[in-house]
């Protein structure tokens, strides 16, 4: 069950990340998703923690492995927890057969500029990886930012962050979300001269909505394309318009990152099915 025995293969990976809900109808809907998506054979599922915390999270994340029997990566950040904590809860996830994690720092807090850690915490996702890889086999996961990480100005300094992150145990990287695939090649690149050697899963996610997609770019610090924002704010008011152009521009993408030799591509589904089943039907024909 463990991600790292996927790459290697004649195919790339593809994996679909949700976030946990906050209640129990919520909960339903959001596993007639992944029912859904189920049929498209995904190679593992990514559960976000959210502002309902590491709880929701670990539910989550051990029902599916359980109930559906799907490969489950769980996210990890350092916010809120102590070491005593984190171990508690690695221990679960391992006891309840999970053996993926995705090892961040999390963001600040209530918009905060500079992130605090918690008491005998973690500042960094690269001592939260470490911490990870010494209590038990897991597979850990880190992040990627080929625009860079909103919080870094220099992009030498932030490459030579992620190798710390891989020198830590990581075995593999999910990229934050873009749009343009000349900055992911660039980075991959970079990374690649600085001796980065795991497999790195280029981060998608279909517009269907401006509005949103606004707000997600400005959280994470990608950038829209112009071309195609001006496209997108021209149908705005119009959201079967804005849906072909969003499915199309993602279906674009994903076609020119598997032609440059992407070892996988890892969805961000929003909890929804459709636009993400359309694009693996259009990419598998």
């Amino acid at each position: 069950m463990r991600i790292d025995e996927l790459f290697g293969r004649a195919r790339p990976t593809i994996s679909f990340e949700f976030y946990p809900p906050q209640n129990t109808a919520g909960a339903e809907t959001l596993f007639q998703t992944i029912h859904q998506l189920q049929a498209l054979k995904p190679d593992f599922i990514s559960i976000t923690r959210t502002g309902g915390g590491t709880e929701q999270t670990l539910e989550l994340t051990l029902r599916i492995q359980r109930e559906l029997g799907i490969r489950t990566m769980s996210h990890l950040t350092c916010l809120h927890h102590n070491q005593d904590e984190m171990r508690a809860h690695l221990e679960t996830l391992w006891e309840g057969g999970v053996r993926n994690v995705l090892a961040l720092r999390g963001d600040p807090e209530n918009g905060q500029l500079v992130f605090k850690a918690p008491k005998n915490g973690f500042a960094y996702a690269n001592e939260l990886a470490s911490f990870v890889a010494a209590h038990h086999n897991f597979c850990i996961g880190v992040a990627g930012y080929p625009e860079g990480h909103p919080q870094c100005l220099n992009p030498t300094r932030d490459i030579e962050t992620l190798k710390a992150k891989i020198d830590a145990g990581a075995r593999f990287i999910i990229t934050q979300l873009f749009f343009e695939n000349a900055d992911f090649l660039r980075w991959r690149d970079a990374c690649r001269a600085a001796g980065i050697t795991v497999p790195i899963l280029a981060g998608v996610i279909p517009i269907e909505n401006v509005a949103q997609i606004k707000r997600f770019v400005t959280r994470c610090g990608a950038k829209i394309p112009q071309e195609l924002l001006l496209t997108l704010e021209a149908v705005e008011a119009d959201p079967t318009t804005v849906y072909d152009v969003g499915i199309g521009h993602a279906i674009a993408q994903c076609q020119e990152l598997l032609a440059e030799g992407a070892e996988g591509l890892h969805f961000y589904t929003l909890n929804k099915s459709k636009a993400t089943a359309q694009i693996c039907a259009e990419l598998s024909r």
